[in-house]
């Protein structure tokens, strides 16, 4: 599976709606359907695009019509059931997961009278295919600077699924923040190669832990790290990825990135019923809440919290962007210099470390 080539040109026409115009009328009842990389339970991300639709079943009652697939793999499985579900009357389909991004496309040139929405994409080939994306990295330096103001050990680990851009400005962000507090932390990064494998991210975990590590990140979509440094007595902390994972508040989650899909996918559906739809390409993060921070714990000391909501409260108001130079790449090249900010281009298609951090990113 190679999904880490993004060309920094996605950037380009990131506004809220271009081309392909308005749908011609409105419509009185939409069936919206929504394809799941994992399962609906997962307690992370899948959950949180689940709540989502519900969220749009709530706001519409008997105007909508909801179906989903949970669990359906990257490839060619996901044209098939994009296929079945475009057959079977779906006006509107989100794909949730990068990995559809192909197969997004392919089915939608076969079905142009069919609206398709991919998340964390770049492709839109055809004018009935819309974007929309969130600024994990956002949340990455709020968890980030809590997790160098509380390592006893020096050293913070993150799970990493796989190498996309995504992922890897999520790992940037994390170790900047933490680094600008502390400037002795160390990072290690352990892959999983999976969105959902509860064993593997366990395993990630572990890893991480045994090397010395005692705050954990992950951008995986299970709870298995939490579970995993719950075991460790207090001595590890982490952080909700995507979903609140309060069940294991108030340590080791002692905050979390909360992704919240539902108004935009209220918005979208909204604008099929109401003949206002257009084709669009979103990236929206704390500011326009669709990246949420959740409950910093009393297991944060008040000194670190503080500090914690005032980089999301700046990164709210525009004042502060967590790739701020002077940023050198890992091999010491020039990359950002002094005030200068990452522009969305380089942020969409990084495939490498920052300076510091220390380890290769796979092939």
């Amino acid at each position: 599976m190679n999904r880490r080539t993004l060309l920094a040109t996605a950037a380009l026409g990131l506004s809220l709606a271009f081309g392909g115009g308005a749908q011609a009328a409105g419509m009185d009842k939409v069936k919206a359907c929504f394809v799941y990389v994992g399962p609906i339970g997962d307690g992370g991300w899948t959950f949180q695009h689940h709540q989502g639709a519900l969220a749009v079943k709530e706001k519409f009652g008997d105007k909508v019509e909801i179906q989903y697939q949970e669990s359906v793999p990257e490839g060619a499985d996901a044209e098939r059931v994009l296929t079945q579900m475009a057959l079977g009357g779906c006006n509107i389909i989100f794909t949730t997961s990068f990995g559809y991004m192909d197969a997004t496309n392919a089915v939608a040139a076969k079905f142009p009278d069919v609206k398709f929405e991919h998340a964390t994409g770049f492709k839109r080939e055809h004018p009935n295919v819309s974007t929309y994306n969130a600024r994990f990295y956002e949340g990455r330096a709020v968890q980030g600077t809590i997790a160098g103001m509380m390592t006893k050990s020096n050293k913070i680990g993150y799970i990493g699924s796989f190498p996309i851009p995504e992922v890897m400005n999520g790992i940037n962000s994390y170790y900047l923040a933490a680094k600008k507090v502390n400037p002795n932390v160390e990072l290690s990064v352990v892959w999983a190669f999976t969105w959902f494998d509860p064993a593997k991210e366990a395993d990630a975990a572990k890893a991480l832990i045994d090397q010395g590590v005692d705050v954990i990140a992950a951008h995986t979509d299970s709870t298995a790290p939490l579970a995993e440094a719950a075991k460790a007595g207090g001595a590890v902390i982490g952080f909700g990825q995507a979903s609140d994972m309060e069940a294991y508040k108030p340590s080791p989650r002692v905050s979390s990135i909360i992704d919240n899909w539902a108004p935009y996918y209220v918005e979208r559906v909204g604008a099929l019923l109401d003949g206002t739809y257009e084709q669009s390409d979103i990236w929206a993060g704390i500011a326009g809440g669709e990246v949420l921070i959740g409950e910093i714990t009393d297991a944060v000391p008040a000194e670190v919290k503080a500090a914690a909501e005032k980089v999301r409260d700046d990164i709210a108001a525009g004042t502060f962007h967590p790739f701020t130079g002077p940023i050198k790449k890992q091999d010491g090249s020039e990359w950002l210099a002094e005030g200068a900010t990452a522009p969305d281009g380089d942020l969409l298609g990084m495939d490498f470390f920052v300076e510091g951090i220390k380890g290769d990113i796979p092939k």
